[in-house]
């Protein structure tokens, strides 16, 4: 067994596929479909259960996998530790990221890339509920996510950002149009409108979803997207409203929005990791965050 065969294995787990890991991987399918046959041969099980449509893992694989990241990490630290005694540091980060990508991320990552241009940096867009079993499961290094500390047990946090939402409506006509004048509005007004709403799994969800408990107040969900710019376009004419940070109402300044007067839905966001050692790449990377 060598580092090369877990490699592929955990591409194909994490792409889902072996075209997938092929090119992620920059070979040929078939490289990637013999390496894991061959490692299969050897360890005496399989790896993965194949079907036409879909790969995934089987009890075997799923035992491996964990394991196999530990394994890859514990080499790429030992790459890093060379290349930080040469004075240069070298690797691969993955970061995991929400939709609707934190605005200071980006700012960061150009200045991290200029100090140390030989760190690959692999952002992966992770549905919220799933980022922290990515982190603890190795597949993540660490995340920006806005999730609450009751999800985040055994993991490092540090405060990023805190808002307070905010409603966003149609701009002069449409539900809760005619309200915008004022200059406030109430969760119980909101809970009477159209609600342009996101999934369960996103972060901004279980925010609003909390906030309605917490007013005991029902609402009715009249559309769920998964996208910020399809929520924006259907209240933009007129189809609903919408609730969300007021840094991510900002990219659409042609919709207004009103202040809640109480228990607004709050966005906090987070830098997340593992409380183990950081490799060197990672250690400067989160200097430069925040």
């Amino acid at each position: 067994m060598d580092l090369r065969q877990m490699e592929v294995v955990v591409a194909v787990a994490e792409e889902g596929g072996f075209s997938a890991a092929a090119r992620r991987l920059h070979v040929v399918q078939s490289a990637v479909s013999g390496t894991v046959r061959a490692l299969e041969r050897e360890l005496g099980a399989q790896l993965f259960h194949r079907t036409t449509h879909r790969v995934s893992l089987t009890s075997a694989g799923e035992a491996f996998l964990p394991a196999a990241r530990v394994a890859l990490r514990a080499a790429e630290e030992a790459r890093a530790a060379v290349d930080l005694a040469q004075g240069e540091l070298r690797g691969e980060i993955t970061v995991g990221v929400m939709q609707g990508l934190y605005a200071g991320l980006a700012p960061a990552l150009a200045r991290f890339h200029r100090e140390h241009p030989q760190v690959t940096v692999r952002l992966r867009q992770t549905p919220a509920d799933r980022i922290p079993q990515a982190l603890r499961d190795g597949a993540l290094d660490l995340a920006v996510a806005a999730l609450d500390m009751s999800r985040l047990r055994g993991l490092t946090t540090r405060s990023l950002a805190r808002e307070e939402m905010v409603l966003v409506t149609a701009p002069g006509t449409g539900p809760g149009a005619a309200e915008t004048e004022r200059a406030v509005t109430t969760l119980a007004e909101a809970a009477r409108l159209p609600l342009v709403d996101f999934p369960p799994d996103w972060a901004i969800r279980h925010a609003v979803d909390r906030a309605f408990r917490s007013a005991s107040l029902e609402r009715t969900t009249t559309f769920e997207v998964n996208d910020l710019m399809a929520a924006a376009d259907l209240i933009r004419h007129g189809l609903g409203v919408t609730i969300m940070p007021p840094s991510m109402a900002a990219w659409f300044p042609e919709l207004p929005t009103r202040p809640f007067a109480a228990h607004a839905p709050v966005w906090t966001l987070r830098l997340v990791h593992t409380r183990a050692e950081q490799p060197a790449a990672i250690t400067a990377l989160l200097r430069h965050i925040g």
